[in-house]
């Protein structure tokens, strides 16, 4: 029984022997700390200046102008050189965040300057996030491709947790510059990671790509795939109708009568959650109804989201939090791990696009409506309502989309 928990405990982070592997992880830890970072220290700031939710809901339509970048970051991915296309992207977030800084330090930082840089760092950053998931099969055995999704997630929700922990002293003790600046180190980390890379990062592709040909070939692909498309579509509906991690600062306030705190102590303890989640999957590789686990999972998440509407102590809605990470984290790297294991890849950074472009369409659209919602019947009877609405659609497909209830992962689907 010992060996037998020690040959899993071995397994799961097999990857890590991968030097290249390490690189890229390194990359995206940074990355995901960064952008974590930009939002928190972002929306606290705006909202401290503005005391509104609505103008806090509008950065989520402000990352709108970065959705049609999403689809040709897969076609670059697919035709670019990967390493060059995530170093380049991760430059310019470095440079936007310690621009904000310098305007914050000079106390010349105005809304403008935040929803600017909102929108310039998530075109570049869409256009970068398609290579690092395109880059994995090359770094990586392509039978420990599911720890290396479910490490890469759950390591990226520690520093979920970490970067909440970080805003909330560095914007307590240092204010927003400091903040920006600390943010701006781990994007000079993010950016440099990927020049240690010693696999190629080329494609192989050397002839000239018809981008809309291209974009229209994958969507084909997708179309024809078994479950991608009930798995974007279903976290499409709950997302849009759901989506609260950025509307932190409001919650804090509104639900608990706490401020940068709250923010930070929700932030950590959702993340945490979503590493459990993540952490639960490695285990799940055997099970070959795979749609069930999305099913499963985001009916519970829709249990949750329903109870942190209800909430009213600080310490019950770090709880419900930590449940909605968790159960959000098992659907979310199950479908990460199904698009790598059923994607040739030649498709995979249009694949991977497509799911970015469903999951940060629906994220944006959602971050909108929540705080929109939020001013108008409360942070509480929204997060209430969408529980009830994500419930009734889990149920919905559940019944209806038959194909991503009964369908199971073979082999045969790999490239």
């Amino acid at each position: 029984m010992t060996n037998k928990y020690f040959n899993s405990f071995a397994r799961a982070f097999a990857p890590f022997k991968h030097k290249d592997f390490v690189f890229l992880w390194v990359s995206g830890i940074t990355s995901g700390v960064t952008m974590s970072m930009k939002m928190l220290i972002s929306t606290q700031w705006l909202y401290n200046e503005t005391s509104s939710s609505v103008l806090v809901g509008m950065l989520g339509l402000a990352q709108l102008f970065q959705m049609p970048v999403v689809l040709f970051g897969g076609v670059m991915a697919d035709s670019s050189d990967r390493k060059k296309l995530m170093i380049y992207t991760q430059f310019v977030s470095f440079v936007m965040l310690f621009a904000l800084a310098i305007f914050a330090q000079a106390g010349a930082l105005a809304p403008w300057h935040v929803f600017g840089v909102i929108v310039v760092t998530g075109i570049t950053s869409m256009l970068g996030n398609s290579s690092r998931p395109a880059m994995l099969p090359r770094v990586i055995p392509k039978e420990n491709i599911t720890e290396a999704i479910s490490l890469s997630s759950a390591s990226f929700q520690v520093s979920a947790i970490v970067s909440p922990l970080i805003f909330w002293k560095t914007f307590e003790y240092l204010g927003p510059a400091g903040s920006f600046y600390v943010a701006a180190i781990f994007g000079l980390i993010s950016f440099i990671s990927p020049m240690f890379i010693k696999v190629s990062g080329e494609t192989g592709n050397n002839n000239k790509v018809n981008a809309w040909e291209s974009i229209k070939d994958g969507y084909n692909f997708i179309l024809k795939h078994p479950i991608l498309p009930g798995l974007y579509l279903l976290d499409v509906c709950v997302t849009i109708f759901s989506f609260y991690r950025n509307l932190f600062p409001v919650f804090s306030k509104e639900l608990y009568s706490r401020g940068v705190d709250g923010t930070g102590l929700l932030n950590a303890f959702n993340s945490m959650g979503t590493i459990i989640g993540a952490s639960i999957v490695m285990f799940t590789s055997k099970i070959k109804h795979k749609g069930r686990i999305v099913l499963f999972a985001t009916f519970l998440y829709s249990l949750f989201l329903m109870m942190f509407g209800l909430s009213s102590q600080l310490w019950m809605g770090l709880l419900i939090v930590l449940c909605l990470g968790l159960t959000d984290g098992i659907s979310m790297v199950t479908r990460q791990a199904i698009v790598q294991l059923t994607t040739p890849d030649k498709m995979l950074g249009r694949a991977s696009s497509a799911h970015s472009f469903s999951a940060m369409g629906a994220n944006h659209i959602g971050h909108f409506e929540v705080g929109v919602m939020s001013a108008i019947i409360g942070a509480g009877s929204t997060m209430l309502l969408g529980g009830i609405i994500s419930l009734f659609v889990t149920i919905t497909f559940w019944f209806v989309y038959k194909s991503m209830r009964n369908y199971q992962y073979t082999a045969s689907l790999q490239a």
